[in-house]
């Protein structure tokens, strides 16, 4: 009988598309450190880290498989648009993601369960054809993975039964679909992108005051954390489309808030804000300050309501200061009424791709990069503790001013 020590752990995998560095974390509750498998001498090292975040480096063909071989397909169009049309999916556009069970009666696309959700990409469309990827996002890509422990637990006699394999798990579920493809571009941005259900007036919408937490606390902690690598004591910082909180509680206090909202009401109960404005984003974007005003731009769980969004980024830009940072974070909750279709319709690690897009379109940012955490436990304080067993899910796109 073998005797083991189980854990829980957080990991993250990272990697570099050619203008974006990417980081994705994810948090296992179970990991038995006898059975599990992880890369490299990964399993060993974090035993003897005491807590200590470690991490190896992965060759290409020491990382996730491509999954299907070959994975680059050329199918007939019509085909693949009636599948889209009988699943009601929007698309198929060039760049994007869909499940590959989609393709599963398509001549050439091989043997596919119609219940495979595992994402395919939509490489080109032309005339006749289809170009696709059936690989998986992070196929072929080297990477870093890395991990600590959280909690260990007691020791017990190990009798066998599931086994981890951590990197198929961090691998599993989106990291890889914020990337564009190689030499490719993506089409997010049909007619219809950026309609809403709620085609009234925004200050309609947000007349009355929502003095309510709108994500878990944990996922608020980790919008905090982000936020505290960007801002410095002394730093100018503007909270776009702040409402009543603005997630700097774990910044230096020597930092003076600009707060741009839609409440006068929820803006005045924030007591981060040195200033408030009330300002309708998607009536009028351009900000009203001089250039290179600020130090430092976060927008917090609302880049999705932008129906004006290039514009909006360019007067970021033009705001803050050369080197300044930009900051979104976002999760996977909105206000129905409000949110652009085209949010509804992307994967939430395709949003992140979004909001890159935002980023490379304004060609006023550099040193772009992405970061998730997922599968965090839900705090037990949480109202919704007793019917939903992850944390909210939280993603970051930051920009640093040219």
């Amino acid at each position: 009988m073998v005797t083991t020590k189980p854990a829980s752990a957080e990991f993250f995998v990272s990697w570099r598309s050619p203008d974006t560095a990417h980081r994705d974390w994810r948090f296992f509750p179970k990991l038995d450190p006898w059975r599990d498998s992880m890369p490299g001498d990964l399993k060993e090292r974090m035993q003897d880290s005491d807590g200590e975040l470690v991490a190896v480096e992965l060759e290409a063909e020491e990382g996730v498989p491509d999954g299907v071989s070959p994975r680059r397909r050329s199918l007939p169009r019509a085909p693949v648009e009636d599948a889209f049309r009988r699943r009601h999916l929007h698309g198929p556009y060039d760049g994007r993601f869909y499940p590959r069970g989609v393709l599963s009666q398509i001549s050439g696309a091989g043997t596919l369960s119609s219940q495979d959700r595992h994402p395919f990409r939509v490489l080109r469309l032309e005339p006749d054809r289809v170009e696709v990827d059936l690989g998986h996002p992070l196929g072929g890509a080297r990477l870093t993975v890395g991990g600590r422990i959280s909690e260990r637990r007691d020791s017990k006699e190990e009798r066998g039964g599931s086994c981890n394999d951590v990197l198929a798990g961090l691998a599993e579920g989106g990291p890889g679909m914020q990337c564009p493809p190689e030499g490719g571009r993506v089409d997010f941005e049909q007619a219809d992108a950026f309609t809403r259900e709620d085609i009234a007036p925004d200050d309609v919408f947000y007349d009355q005051p929502r003095m309510v937490q709108h994500i878990d606390g944990r996922a608020r902690a980790f919008i905090n954390q982000a936020y505290r690598k960007a801002i410095e004591p002394g730093d100018r910082v503007i909270d776009l489309m702040s409402s009543w909180v603005s997630h700097l509680d774990a910044t230096a206090p020597q930092i003076r808030v600009t707060g741009l909202g839609m409440n006068e009401e929820e803006l005045k109960a924030n007591d981060r804000l040195d200033d408030t404005l009330v300002q309708d984003l998607n009536r009028e974007p351009r900000l009203p300050w001089s250039d290179g005003e600020f130090d430092v731009a976060v927008c917090t769980v609302s880049v999705e309501y932008l129906t004006r969004p290039h514009e909006v980024f360019e007067e970021v830009a033009r705001v803050l200061r050369p080197r300044g940072r930009f900051v979104v974070t976002f999760s996977d909750r909105w206000f129905p009424p409000k949110v652009i279709r085209l949010w509804t319709l992307l994967h939430p690690f395709e949003r992140m791709g979004l909001v890159l897009d935002y980023f490379r379109r304004s060609a006023q940012f550099e040193a772009l990069e992405t970061e998730s955490w997922t599968g965090w436990p839900r705090p037990e304080d949480d109202k919704y503790y007793r019917v939903m067993l992850n944390s909210d899910p939280v993603f970051v796109v930051r920009g640093t001013r040219i």
